[in-house]
């Protein structure tokens, strides 16, 4: 499928067939592309859980506020972490990354506070969504990505270290009753002219 297309008829779905799995070859090459995503002089402040066991996605879709339907039907939540003991960061880009990024973290990044520094390792994780969000609908998988969870609680169930829980997206494939597909709701975007500028 031309990618213009597939970006056509993504959107993000509210009810989810929990009958439909997605094909196991298809989650490893989502895994795949999630670890080839770009970040800032190859940080990856980042962690990703694919969590199908029904016990678990049942606990954090009891901790997903108004997501908790979308959870317990997709076939897989894909839970986006970022690093935050600051700690850890160092020694992986110590231990992962050419000199070069070394001396960018000790001349730029390091002159940041604790919490400006989490914020710049979460802006990567949000580079690594927009990946899989843009794999998935080129793959014809359902994507729905979710703030709208309570962070503490995902990691006491997920058993984090040095890492937060940012957002969650599931995946599956959409319910026939699912209004919001853009068969029933047409995509709502501003004009290009509107957003888009040529100079």
């Amino acid at each position: 499928m031309e990618f213009i297309n597939a970006m056509r008829k993504r959107y993000s779905t509210k009810k989810y067939d929990a009958t439909k799995a997605i094909d196991k070859k298809l989650i490893e090459e989502l895994k795949e592309i999630l670890v080839l995503s770009p970040s800032s002089i190859n940080s990856q402040p980042w962690q990703f859980q694919f969590v199908t066991n029904p016990e678990v996605k049942k606990q954090l879709a009891a901790a997903s506020l108004f997501n908790e339907d979308k959870i317990n039907e997709c076939d897989t939540l894909v839970v986006f972490n970022s690093i935050y003991d600051v700690a850890v960061f160092e020694k992986q880009i110590k231990e992962n990354l050419p000199q070069s990024a070394l001396d960018y973290y000790n001349t730029t990044l390091v002159q940041l506070t604790p919490d400006e520094l989490r914020v710049w390792f979460d802006k990567q994780v949000y580079l690594s969504l927009g990946i899989l969000l843009a794999a998935c609908a080129q793959m014809e998988i359902d994507a729905t990505p979710m703030e709208g969870i309570e962070a503490d609680k995902y990691q006491e169930i997920l058993k984090m270290d040095g890492y937060r829980s940012l957002f969650a997206v599931a995946i599956g494939y959409r319910h026939d009753e699912d209004r919001n597909q853009p068969s029933h709701k047409p995509k709502s975007r501003l004009a290009q002219e509107a957003i888009v500028k040529s100079i």
